[in-house]
Formats: structure tokens, sequence, C-alpha cells
């Protein structure tokens, strides 16, 4: 018997095509987002009764954050990616992972972003490229929120 779609919903897992990608305030359509990454530092500590008790492990408060990637996108307001582009400010992004219905259920929040590089797609008049084939950004500061 198939399951009811509240049941999917509350059980099912959410689909990763299903995201959206927001710098600041502007909506920005990208085919794949790589990167989100934060990483945390560790010192492993061996004291004298290591031995009998095991190693401690401890996490310092130093992240580090690998380069974020998106991939194949098509962008409404050019003009906001071209001023960001050009200011060399950094920009808050935000990529959601969507229900069904589009609404936001579990969002990546990236404090600072700066773009540190863009290529252009391969331009042919029989391709059916994107506007941007990849934008690569620095970032610092990853959070995960549920909403």
């Amino acid at each position: 018997m198939a399951h009811s779609f509240t049941v999917q919903a509350a059980s099912y897992p959410l689909a990763a095509y299903n995201f959206r990608v927001t710098v600041g305030t502007v909506a920005m359509g990208f085919a794949e987002v790589t990167g989100l990454t934060r990483q945390f530092e560790t010192l492993t500590y061996r004291h004298g009764l290591s031995f009998a008790e095991g190693e401690q492990i401890v996490r310092w408060r130093i992240d580090q954050y690998s380069d974020m990637t998106l991939r194949r996108g098509v962008v409404q307001g050019m003009p906001e990616l071209r001023a960001w582009l050009e200011s060399g400010e950094q920009r808050p992004v935000t990529v959601s992972l969507c229900d069904a219905e589009g609404t936001p259920v579990v969002s990546w929040r990236v404090q600072k972003a700066l773009p540190v590089q863009l290529d252009a797609p391969t331009l042919q008049a029989d391709a059916d490229g994107a506007a941007i084939e990849t934008l690569a950004l620095k970032v610092a500061g990853i959070s995960v929120e549920t909403h």
C-alpha cells in the first residue's frame, strides 16, 4: 500500500536536487553547489594514564572552510551579480534545501562570501550552456539552520 503524502513528507529523505541559492537578497539558480565544508582542528592528548583511560581528543575553536563552488548558473539579477563581482565586498549566501512545495526545510548560511573566480561557459551556437559555468567563493562562517 502506498504511503500518504504526509507520511512521505515526514519520513522520507529530502531530495537534494530541490535547492535555492540566495546571495544577499537576490535568488540565483545553479545546478550544483559544492564546498559547504566546515572543519574543526583537533588535538590528541596523551597523559600518564592514557593506557587505562584512553586518549583525550580536544577540539579547538579554529574553524576551517573550503572554497564554495556554484556551477552552471542562470542568474536573473545579473546587475547585482556584476556589482558584487566588481565591488570585492563580502556578502552572505544561503543555500536552502526545499520540500516538494518549495518551502525551505534546511538552510546552510554562509556569513561571508567573496567571489574569487568566475568561469564563463563555452560559447557555441548549437550548445545549451548556462550563463555562468563556475563561480568560486572564499567563505567564512558556515552554520546550519532547520525551519
